[in-house]
């Protein structure tokens, strides 16, 4: 069978949509491109038992509609797999009908957290074929194709229209039974990992790739979180399988920096046993690591550990600094010790990235205004380099989301403005301060000693080029959420 996978262009004045790999929707001014591990996956899994596979990324490869559409009806795949998210559905509505007129023989797949939540409501707004619940993506693509095949109807995990344009399927999935270690290693030349190498805030040395150990977080809790939704389940690979996806990256691509792109990167042993074997097997020396973590759920040994075995910048989910917020978002418990944590990461060698948000219903004017105050004393003391500052977004299918349509906070569902850009939960701090504590937090790392601390740090032109690109991130994420007319 002849597949097609990836992203159809999504063009708006709001910028270039940050939409693969991706929890949380995002227009930047200033693109970034994240390489999709999971649709990834899958076009490897499906290349490996013998299907004719190609990748096309309208997004990334920055095509027009015109272009994507005459490259996607002269390629005539038979089943072609697209993600989305709330903030874009609408358009993906639109290119879907589009793209049955120009192909109609080509089954459209679509798969993302949205339309797992609701995929009744795409199915009725659009030509969709099938609609992929729940997020592995791979594989289900090959369940699918595998029930084409043999004429049979789809498995479970899917719906779709039946001959009378009825919905049929049911609205449940389960990957407990996937075992990511039986999957083949990405194939990076297939699926044009060039593409996401350079224009990327995480990587500091270019170019960069990604690596996802885990799908998606071993916490999984926490009420706003999209993938919460699409990985109810925490699993991982081994150590090993991680090390010689690692080795594989290095001998075939000579990456300078990997960032690991699961929810929160295996701790305890798994964690041990991964870094001690990146020492053994000499990784450490050859390129530098990233991941996603909690704070508090590593200590200070483990932490300096990590940094011998080449682990560089290393994302914390601070969201509050508000202790009562971060119980009612079921953030994890360790993760109170936040400023703690983030000075034993700091003086362990790592450097600390801390994400925050700002727009809880419940949060007054000074609670949101502490966890600006948490950040300042945090980079005046050099226990953090860099932050991400955004609205907290209730996603469908989320159980903040879930919240909101019980308490009457929804300020609206039209899907278009969940994109961070403005607030959609009714909260009792004006507009216009909720984006001026979002530009206060990006202006927190403003003081002479950060910004001494930053120039001393200066070993080489990477390090100046990559000061560079932050700054110009910097600028592009004040113009994101500058003040609205």
């Amino acid at each position: 069978m002849k597949l097609l996978i990836g992203y159809v262009p999504l063009i708006s004045e709001k910028g270039v949509p940050l939409l693969s790999q991706n929890r949380q929707f995002q227009w930047f001014s200033k693109p970034t491109y994240v390489y999709p591990m999971v649709p990834a996956s899958a076009a490897t899994l499906l290349k490996s038992l013998g299907h004719d596979v190609h990748w096309l990324d309208g997004i990334a490869e920055g095509l027009t509609e015109e272009e994507f559409q005459k490259r996607y009806v002269e390629l005539g795949a038979d089943l072609f797999l697209l993600e989305t998210k709330t903030p874009v559905i609408k358009q993906t509505w639109a290119a879907i009908d589009k793209l049955k007129e120009l192909a109609p023989s080509t089954k459209i797949v679509l798969c993302g957290d949205h339309v797992t939540a609701m995929p009744e409501e795409t199915l009725s707004n659009c030509k969709v074929d099938y609609i992929l619940l729940g997020g592995d993506y791979d594989f289900s693509l090959r369940a699918l194709v595998e029930a084409i095949e043999s004429g049979l109807h789809p498995p479970a995990g899917f719906m779709w229209h039946g001959e009378n344009g009825e919905i049929c399927g049911e609205k449940t999935f389960c990957n407990a039974k996937n075992d990511l270690n039986t999957l083949p290693l990405i194939d990076r030349k297939l699926t044009k990992w060039e593409l996401y190498s350079k224009e990327n805030g995480n990587f500091r040395y270019t170019p960069g790739t990604y690596t996802m150990v885990g799908r998606d977080c071993w916490w999984g809790k926490c009420k706003f979180c999209s993938w919460t939704t699409i990985y109810p389940e925490w699993r991982t690979r081994t150590p090993q399988s991680l090390l010689d996806e690692i080795g594989d990256i290095i001998e075939k691509y000579h990456v300078k920096e990997i960032f690991d792109d699961t929810g929160c990167f295996p701790a305890g042993a798994w964690l041990r046993e991964f870094c001690e074997g990146m020492i053994a097997r000499g990784y450490n020396k050859k390129v530098i690591l990233g991941c996603n973590m909690i704070p508090g759920a590593v200590d200070f040994d483990l932490y300096k550990l990590m940094a011998k075995a080449g682990f560089k910048f290393v994302l914390f989910g601070l969201e509050s600094a508000s202790e009562a917020t971060l119980d009612r978002i079921r953030k994890c418990p360790k993760a109170k010790a936040i400023e703690e944590s983030m000075a034993l990461a700091h003086k362990a060698g790592l450097r600390p990235h801390v994400t925050c948000m700002v727009g809880y219903p419940w949060e007054t004017l000074e609670e949101a205004k502490q966890t600006i105050a948490m950040t300042k004393r945090m980079f005046d003391k050099g226990s953090i380099d860099t932050l991400q500052g955004t609205i907290v977004m209730p996603y469908p299918g989320t159980p903040l989301f879930k919240e909101c349509e019980e308490n009457g906070w929804l300020r609206t569902r039209d899907w278009e403005r969940y994109d961070m850009r403005e607030p959609i939960m009714k909260c009792d701090i004006p507009d216009e301060e909720l984006f001026s504590l979002i530009r206060g937090l990006y202006t927190s790392f403003i003081s002479p000693r950060f910004i001494w601390r930053q120039i001393i740090s200066i070993r080489n032109w990477r390090d100046f080029a990559f000061l560079w690109r932050a700054g110009l991130r910097v600028l592009g994420h004040l113009l994101d959420f500058k003040a609205k007319k």
